[in-house]
């Protein structure tokens, strides 16, 4: 199975030349780091800035450069900064092409909860539910089991929805999936993962075709 980097790695594959990308908390914001040979793409953060670069080594880490999730980051020559109304305009404009999301569960229908455990204290929903409102392309990256070991691809979430219908692909430790006719669909294996263990670790309706292939990393 894949590491959070591999994980990261595989959704790399899914950037187009010419992109504008929003990468969320957590495993989302390691996509910077894998970007294939060959094309260019721009990451915003809705903190407001728009030419994010992979996270810095030791000696490149500047405080006051962060991103959503506050941690720190690097710019690539010709960077922009922004305040938050400009980034939500950009955001809930549409005008990013792909938006890739953490998440604590996500149901066969393609609603995604990410925001919050009831019980816990947080500081807010930050940027998810307008990116999930105004995003046409949204992939999930998430380990496909919670530490207890309880499938987070479930018939229904259980916790507070950030937003309703509109997952189109998971991207898991075990497994790529598609979310369409209210179900998931494999699509790819992770290495030496079977087919029989992805079907136990997925608590919704797993559409599963005659060949899975394995992901090519």
């Amino acid at each position: 199975m894949l590491d959070k980097n591999g994980i990261a790695r595989r959704i790399a594959q899914e950037l187009k030349d010419g992109w504008y990308v929003n990468l969320g908390i957590g495993i989302p914001t390691l996509v910077a780091n894998h970007i294939p040979q060959g094309i260019s793409v721009e990451f915003q953060s809705e903190n407001g800035i728009l030419g994010m670069g992979p996270f810095p080594k030791e000696a490149e880490v500047d405080a006051d450069l962060i991103n959503a999730g506050k941690q720190t980051i690097t710019a690539l020559p010709g960077a922009v900064y922004f305040d938050s109304a400009t980034s939500f305009a950009m955001i809930r404009g549409q005008h990013v092409q792909l938006t890739v999301l953490g998440a604590m569960e996500v149901s066969q229908g393609g609603d995604i909860a990410n925001w919050k455990i009831p019980g816990r204290m947080v500081k807010g929903m930050g940027g998810a539910m307008d990116l999930v409102a105004s995003a046409e392309n949204i992939v999930v990256a998430m380990m496909h089991t919670n530490k207890r070991g309880d499938s987070k691809l479930l018939p229904a979430c259980s916790l507070p929805l950030t937003g309703v219908a509109c997952v189109k692909r998971v991207v898991t430790n075990l497994a790529v999936l598609d979310i369409r006719e209210g179900a998931f669909h494999l699509v790819e294996r992770a290495p030496g993962v079977t087919v029989a263990e992805i079907q136990a670790a997925t608590a919704g309706t797993l559409i599963v075709p005659a060949e899975v292939p394995e992901m090519q990393l």
